[in-house]
């Protein structure tokens, strides 16, 4: 196929370049760039707002969004849109051309200031590519940095990258249609007013952070459990009456990712346990008895890097953990040998991917496995993979159309699916305002070689019955239910922290 990709009247970006790259490496592709006579001139407004964010946030201004010179291309310059199969439109689709073309669009308007506006308005845009009112694919791309416009544009636009590589592909992402939230999104302020404010807001966000940080660990989590003998959150989709009981911690550690198990009739809860002075995950665990915990958690698994979001499942006469370890670029399966310690590596599942929140289950005889995947920039929470396997234990095997969902609001795992009444139930992050910020529950409607599709029922965020600035997972058993969100917990100024590892994530 001939694809001829227009950059319209913006200037040609970094990210420009790398979706060329992408584009070079896919088999029987033959590409053009379709570039104006002379550069435009950059007319977003936006290096002094990227000036203050990197003095304030110790950012390089070279991000994707940079301009590039016009030697970077490496692909052909210069052929006619029509003498191409297809036409990928970056600019705002004025052009006239005959034969098929491709537009981008970010909250239905075409061009990238539609999208520069969206984000500085506090908003994650719906990104689609369309053929006139054809829908060609869609996604939500998030970030993880939302106060800080050019790390979020970053994250943004190499998500962009990945939709449009894969919709030239071949593949067809959708999203679902979300819930309204309590929360309205603020209005589309004018692009100039937008971005003076801004930076007005950069400089104050920062001055509290510092503020916060010198008071406060941040961020510091905290898991709530109750004892439930009726309906639970999945069909609830609202928070119980009761409340929820915190579990206690001392203040300078906070405990995450709540996995319970029940063995030979004992509950026990895993635990991330990540101690503020040492800044690195470990998993620790406590045995719940009919009235609560017994005792605090206890380390049970620690490992050179960061750890978090203890899967464990109990198959085969064993018990089984696929803890996240993203910062060692791969997914390993462990086997507890003295539960609830002495874990011990059975299995490396996947390899050379930033994969978190590795999630499986089984469905009619297949091993299914979930996880969002950074591939090569953009956040962590929005792409969401998925492999297949005849043994949890594998071979793994790709789904041919990964990723098979971009949407910043339902991509990311939040615990254990369930089958109810012959439907697939899975909890997810809702990170549109930032990480771990709400919790959905997903119907899954399609999960097959041919793709994936759900439906999302229900989002929930932290309230009064869950005070906090965010609810993060949802997991149970043994008649205990168990969610996580965020806390304000004071420092002592006393200690002294640590250099926190390099690797560790949050």
């Amino acid at each position: 196929m001939r694809l001829t990709l227009t950059i319209g009247a913006s200037p040609l970006r970094r990210w420009h370049l790398l979706l060329i790259d992408r584009l070079s490496g896919i088999p029987g592709l033959d590409l053009s760039i379709s570039l104006p006579e002379a550069d435009p001139a950059d007319r977003s407004g936006l290096g002094l707002l990227f000036r203050v964010e990197g003095l304030l946030h110790g950012l390089r201004p070279d991000s994707l969004f940079a301009t590039a010179p016009r030697s970077a291309v490496t692909v052909p310059t210069g052929r006619s849109a029509g003498a191409a199969d297809l036409v990928l439109d970056l600019g705002n689709g004025a052009t006239v051309a005959s034969g098929r073309r491709w537009t981008l669009h970010a909250d239905g308007e075409a061009g990238e200031g539609a999208l520069v506006a969206a984000l500085l308005a506090g908003r994650m845009p719906l990104v689609e590519l369309k053929e006139g009112s054809e829908l060609i694919a869609a996604g939500r791309p998030g970030t993880e940095y939302g106060r800080v416009l050019l790390a979020t544009l970053d994250d943004v636009l190499s998500r962009l990258v990945t939709l449009i590589v894969a919709a030239v592909s071949g593949g067809r992402l959708r999203v679902p249609v979300l819930p309204v939230m309590e929360a309205e999104q603020p209005a589309t302020p004018a692009p100039q007013a937008g971005i003076a404010k801004t930076i007005v807001k950069a400089g104050v966000s920062k001055a509290l952070a510092l503020v916060y940080r010198a008071c406060f660990h941040a961020p510091h989590w905290r898991v709530g459990w109750r004892r439930f003998d009726g309906p639970d959150l999945f069909a609830l989709k609202q928070h119980p009456d009761s409340g929820w009981t915190d579990l206690p911690d001392d203040g300078t550690r906070f405990y995450a990712d709540p996995f319970p198990i029940l063995r030979e009739g004992r509950l026990t809860l895993f635990v991330e346990d990540f101690v503020h002075a040492t800044g690195k995950g470990i998993i620790s665990a406590v045995e719940f008895g009919s009235d609560g915990p017994l005792g605090r958690p206890e380390p049970v698994f620690e490992q050179p890097g960061h750890l978090s979001y203890p899967f464990v499942f109990a198959r085969d006469g064993e018990i089984w953990m696929i803890p996240e370890s993203c910062s060692a670029g791969r997914v390993d399966l462990f086997r507890a040998t003295a539960f609830p310690g002495g874990w011990v590596k059975e299995a490396t599942l996947i390899e050379g991917v930033t994969a978190s929140d590795a999630t499986i289950i089984e469905r009619d005889g297949l091993w299914w496995l979930f996880a969002t995947v950074r591939d090569g920039g953009g956040s962590f929470s929005d792409a969401l993979h998925l492999w297949s396997a005849p043994d949890f234990r594998g071979p793994w095997t790709p789904h041919p159309r990964n990723p098979v969902l971009i949407d910043i609001a339902s991509a990311r795992p939040a615990g254990r699916m369930v089958l109810r009444d012959g439907q697939l139930l899975r909890p997810v992050q809702d990170c549109r305002q930032g990480y771990g910020k709400a919790l959905g529950i997903a119907r899954v409607t399609q999960l097959d070689d041919a793709g994936f599709a759900q439906d999302i029922e229900t989002i929930l965020e932290a309230g009064p019955l869950w005070p906090g600035r965010r609810l993060h997972s949802l997991n149970s058993a043994g008649g205990f239910e168990f969610i996580d969100g965020s806390a304000m917990v004071r420092r002592n100024p006393l200690a002294r922290r640590k250099p926190a590892d390099a690797s560790a994530s949050s």
